[in-house]
Order: C-alpha cells, then structure tokens, then sequence
C-alpha cells in the first residue's frame, strides 16, 4: 500500500537496507556512552547542520517526539507562561500542554485563511515565549517566512518557538528567525516514528540557564551537558540516530528539496481547478507546502478515499473539526516520481 498518509507517513525506499546494515554492524547493541555512539552522534549533528541549512552556533537536541518537545519546552526555557497562535488541532494540543505546565498561558485564534499579523498576539509583560506552529498538520496550514520575520521584528525581546514537524527537512525553514525549533522524523525526514530533534538559539540556551531547571531527567540544561560529548541524558534511539544519519547522507541540500516539493504542490492544486474538489486553504500566503488538505462533500470524500485505498492508495482522513470533509495528502521528500504520479493519475480521474 501507497500511503500519502501525513504522519506517519511513507519511508524512504532504501529504509529497508538500513535496517540491515544496523543490523550488521553491531550499532543496535552499542552502549550510548561509546566512542561509536559518539562518533555517530557527531557525525548525524553535523549532517543536520549542512543539509537543512541549521546555523552553526544553534545547538541540534534529540528527543523522543515532537510532544515530548512540547513539555521540555514549557519546562525548561519558559519563565511564567507562553501565548501561542493556534490555527488548527496541534496549535490547540501544544497550547493545552502549556497550560498545564503554567496555568495563565495564553491562546490566539486566527483563521486558516487568514495570515498571523503581530497585532493578534497581545502580549503582556510575562509573556516570556510565543509558540507558533509554523505547518498545521491538521488542516494544511503554514506561517510563511514574511510573517515570521514581521513577529521577529515585533517582538525581539521574545523567543520565538516553532513547532515544524511536517515541514522539517521540506523547506528550507529560515532558522535565523526563530529560537526554539522541533519536528519528528516521521514525516519529512521519511523515517519511522520515535526520534525528535529539538534545536535551540544561542539566545534560547541562555534562557535555558537563566531558568536554571534540572528537576526533570530531559531538563535542557542536562541536556546541553550530555550533547557536549554527543551524547543523551537518557539511552536514546540509536537505530533512528543511524537512519537519521543514513538519509541525510543521500539526501540532496534542503534548497534543491525545497523546490521540488514546492513545484509538486502546485502540480496537486492545478489537479482542482473546476473540480468539485477544492484545497481548504484558499490563501496561498496561508496554504502548506508540505500538507495539502483537500475539501468537499463528505459523501464524495469518504468515496474517494475507499476508491484509492482499492487502487492501493492511503489517503490521509481530515482531522478534528475538519475529519467529515477533507482528506489530506503528504507532500513528503521521500516520495519517488513514479508515486506521486500515479496518485497524480488516479485523482485526475476523480476530481
């Protein structure tokens, strides 16, 4: 089965050889506190580095998930609450865990198709942290670079936290603009689920030690001490570290991937034009490059999706408000031509 499911979503092809090199070459059963693991570890951070374009002086973390980032986040690098812009499910989820966290954390609403402008984000004295979900798995939605530079520029003093897991390592995320970023890598680094990466300004690790906290066994201030070495501050996911490490080093600069991801979204759109089909984001300042969330009658949806699951197509089912009448579709690097062709075919055939 072909599966254009957004999370977790295809693998690449070649996945299935790594498994057995891992295998093969003992990796599975090294201690975390080994020269190997450490010469791994390095290796893979330097990787990250070069190929997404991640400036030298912001410090890469591994985590368990994007989720887990959402905790560390609100436990370690914010001082009294964070307000967050939410314009899906995963905006929402972020924010609850917060809250949680720190009870007067704040959310901004904005529509889908309506571009975050800084005046939506009332801020006051104690809020130290603005989370921004820069691509809504949910329904398709992103923060373009022009917006995120129009936030930096109104709130310096602020970091800025961008939860960028279906977009990392599919565009080419301006990391300048931000402090805090994390993914997992079970969308567009096109491997399994069960790694995160967590990526930290300069800025945001002084924050980090201004906070001062190491109640929690992934406090980021134990973790920056074990990363020094490359090292975790708990036994880490070697076999995704090693697939990591294995598809960065056959994956081409995220520029050159940037563009053909970029040049297939549009290719999807044009499929709609007079359709009874149409994309839920209308705005293109607004619309994903990595997600597209496909809308229209519930019945003609739920039809669509039986016809390619029989043409051995997964489609990806909307979610929350949006799971009746949408489908979305993973515009993911580790889809080869030949596949995203023939999904290509069979929606030309039913728009």
């Amino acid at each position: 089965m072909l599966t254009f499911f957004p999370g977790p979503s295809q693998v690449y092809a070649e996945t299935g050889l790594y498994l057995q090199d891992a295998f093969q070459s003992g990796i599975l059963s090294v201690s975390h506190r080994s020269d190997t693991f450490n010469k791994l570890s390095e290796e893979t951070l330097k990787l990250l580095h070069i190929k997404l374009a991640i400036p030298e002086n912001y410090t890469i973390l591994y985590t368990s998930s994007a989720t887990e980032s959402w905790e560390i986040i609100s436990q370690s690098l914010t001082k009294k609450q964070s307000a967050h812009y939410s314009s899906g499910s995963f905006g929402d989820k972020w924010f609850q865990y917060a809250q949680a966290i720190h009870p007067d954390s704040r959310k901004f609403s904005v529509h889908v198709n309506e571009e975050l402008h800084p005046k939506y984000l009332d801020l006051n004295a104690n809020d130290d942290l603005v989370c921004l979900t820069q691509n809504e798995t949910s329904n398709g939605t992103q923060i373009g670079f022009e917006t995120l530079a129009a936030l930096r520029a109104a709130f310096p003093d602020n970091l800025l936290a961008l939860d960028c897991t279906s977009s990392m390592a599919g565009i080419n995320l301006p990391f300048i603009l931000g402090d805090i970023w994390f993914a997992s890598v079970q969308k567009c680094f096109g491997l399994p689920a069960g790694l995160g990466l967590l990526i930290l300004s300069p800025a945001a690790v002084n924050r980090a030690k201004e906070i001062g906290d190491k109640k929690y066994y992934n406090s980021v201030l134990t973790m920056l001490e074990h990363i020094e070495k490359f090292q975790t501050s708990c036994t880490p996911n070697v076999l995704g570290i090693y697939l990591l490490n294995r598809v960065l080093h056959n994956s081409p600069g995220i520029e050159q991937t940037d563009a053909l991801l970029r040049k297939r979204m549009q290719a999807y759109i044009n499929i709609f034009d007079g359709s009874e089909l149409k994309p839920l984001i209308t705005n293109v300042n607004t619309r994903s490059s990595t997600v597209l969330a496909v809308e229209g009658d519930p019945e003609l949806i739920e039809g669509i999706k039986v016809e390619a699951k029989a043409n051995g197509i997964l489609l990806g089912s909307g979610y929350g408000k949006w799971k009746p009448n949408t489908f979305r579709i993973a515009n993911f690097p580790a889809y080869t031509n030949e596949q995203v062709e023939k999904l290509t075919q069979f929606l030309l055939k039913e728009r």
